[in-house]
């Protein structure tokens, strides 16, 4: 009988590595998905390897951007301007010239709202792309509040002193109060102010003049000024209409009437005034009868 040899079972010492090998999570997740990363990744090295390769792939790939860019979903065929008047729309166009059609992959919104808002007549403006490829813009432009007149000519200005237009006459908006004087447009809120209160004398009212950069002149008609102090000017001027509307002040010849020191307010009177006046004092006083 042919004897039998039994085999062992044991694995060998090659194998026993292997199999320990295969339950390591890192080794299987290296077989798993780095290898084949790796080669693809030195195949694509190696085809790429040569400049004509990369640069027919970068050709290709640049067509196929180009073709999906200008496909006609993607175009804008016009631009739409609401909320602003036709100079200032016309500005605008100045300023974001665009040739249309263009594709709106290639419009940087955020770019055509700032040059838009650049604009001393625009407060506000949003940008967007709306159906049937058109470019809207809706503008906030600032209101004219009131008339500055400077050094260089005159400009209009809105309720917080920002800069609107300039402005060829003031003839042109006679609507509007004027202010004059340096650093006026700072405090353009504090003149509306003024103003408000000064209702009662608003025909009579000719400007309003910054003095010194720190306080307020009210100039009227008939060469008449009420000159305001730096600290709490509406106490002042509410002092004086009173004045006016109990004892007729301002209808006096009267030039200044100076509240700079609200203490102690100064009257300055007019030629014919002082003449009168000058008359009453030094005029000879007639004897006393026994």
């Amino acid at each position: 009988m042919r004897s039998l040899i039994r085999r062992d079972p044991a694995p060998s010492r090659w194998a026993y590595r292997r199999q320990r090998l295969m339950l390591t999570p890192l080794f299987r997740f290296f077989l798993k998905y780095g290898l084949p990363v790796g080669i693809l990744g030195l195949a694509t090295g190696l085809y790429f390897a040569e400049a004509e390769r990369r640069e027919a792939m970068i050709v290709a790939a640049g067509e196929i951007r180009r073709q999906i860019e200008e496909r006609p979903e993607f175009m804008v065929n016009l631009m739409a301007i609401d909320g602003a008047s036709a100079e200032v729309a016309e500005d605008i166009r100045e300023i974001v010239p665009l040739d249309f059609p263009i594709s709106s992959f290639d419009l940087e919104l955020t770019e055509i709202k700032e040059r838009a808002e650049e604009l001393d007549a625009v407060a506000r403006a949003d940008v967007r792309i709306r159906s049937g490829g058109v470019l809207q813009l809706d503008i906030a432009e600032r209101t004219p509040a009131v008339v500055w007149r400077t050094e260089d000519g005159l400009e209009l200005l809105d309720a917080e002193g920002h800069r609107v237009a300039e402005l060829a006459r003031r003839a042109d908006r006679p609507d509007l109060p004027l202010l004059a004087g340096a650093a006026a447009e700072d405090v353009v809120p504090e003149a509306l102010t003024l103003l408000q209160l000064s209702a009662p004398i608003e025909r009579r009212i000719r400007g309003l003049l910054r003095v010194g950069e720190r306080r307020w002149d009210v100039v009227l008609d008939k060469g008449q000024r009420i000159m305001l102090p730096e600290a709490d000017p509406m106490a002042a001027l509410q002092r004086v209409i009173a004045l006016d509307q109990a004892r007729d002040l301002l209808a006096r010849d009267l030039t200044v009437v100076d509240m700079r020191n609200p203490d102690r307010p100064t009257l300055r009177l007019g030629q014919n005034a002082v003449e009168t006046f000058r008359e009453i004092i030094f005029a000879p006083k007639e004897p006393t009868r026994p």
